[in-house]
C-alpha cells in the first residue's frame, strides 16, 4: 500500500509496563496474558490517515531492562514520536520516568512529540498512581498525558493517534527537523514523504 509520509515512534519506559502489548493491541488488535520480556527491539507498523494523507507509522518497541539499554538508545534517533509509559499499579515505574526521559531527549530530536502513557487502567483496585499524579507529571514536563489499558484496548488507538497528529501539525508547519526529506535508504531517520509498499507488520505481545 502506498503512503505519503513515514513517522518513526518509539514506545519507551520501565520492563513490564505494557510496552509490547500497547505495540500489539495497536497493531493487530490482539491482547496477551502471558507474554516474553522484550529481548532489544520488536517492530510493527499501522497505516493511517490524517487529512486525507495515508501515513504509515512504524514503531519500534524497546526493551526496558538495563542490560539492553544500549542497544535501544540507537533507535531513539530519528524518531519523530514516543510513547513513555509507566504502570498504574508499580508506583517505582512512574518514579523513574525523570531517567528516561532525559535520556529520550539527549539522544533524540529536540522536536520529537512525547505522549506519557499511564498504562492498565483496568486494574484500578490496584493503582498506585493517581490520574493526577501523571497529568501533573506530563504538564511539568512539556508532554502529552493518557491513560490507557492494552487489555481493554481503551485508549490505545487515540495515544497513537494523538501523537500522529501532533507530528503531522509540526510537519505541516515546517518545524525544523520535522519537514520530509526524500527516503534514503534508512526508514524513519527523518519524516519522510514517500510512496512505497509498506513493510511487513509484526510485533509481539
Amino acid at each position: 500500500m502506498s503512503y505519503d509520509y513515514l513517522f518513526k515512534y518509539i514506545i519507551i519506559g520501565p520492563s513490564g509496563v505494557g510496552k509490547s502489548c500497547l505495540l500489539l493491541q495497536f497493531t493487530d488488535k490482539r491482547f496477551h496474558t502471558d507474554h516474553d520480556l522484550t529481548i532489544g527491539v520488536e517492530f510493527g507498523a499501522r497505516m493511517i490517515t490524517i487529512d486525507g494523507k495515508q501515513i504509515k507509522l512504524q514503531i519500534w518497541d524497546t526493551a526496558g531492562q538495563e542490560s539492553f539499554r544500549s542497544i535501544t538508545r540507537s533507535y531513539y534517533r530519528g524518531a519523530h514520536g514516543a510513547l513513555l509509559a509507566y504502570d498504574i499499579t508499580r508506583r517505582e515505574t512512574f518514579n523513574h520516568l525523570k531517567g528516561w526521559l532525559a535520556e529520550v531527549r539527549e539522544h533524540s530530536n529536540k522536536e520529537m512529540v512525547i505522549m506519557l502513557i499511564g498504562n492498565k487502567n483496568d486494574l484500578e483496585v490496584k493503582r498506585a498512581v493517581s490520574y493526577e499524579d501523571g497529568r501533573k507529571f506530563a504538564e511539568e514536563n512539556g508532554l502529552m498525558f493518557m491513560e490507557t489499558s492494552a487489555k481493554t484496548a481503551s485508549n490505545v488507538d487515540e495515544a497513537f493517534l494523538e501523537t500522529a497528529r501532533r507530528i503531522y501539525d509540526k510537519v505541516k508547519r515546517g518545524v525544523s527537523g520535522m519537514d520530509p526529506t526524500p527516503p534514503n535508504g534508512r526508514a524513519g531517520v527523518n519524516v519522510q514523504q514517500e510512496s512505497g509498499n509498506s513493510q511487513p507488520s509484526g510485533g509481539c505481545c
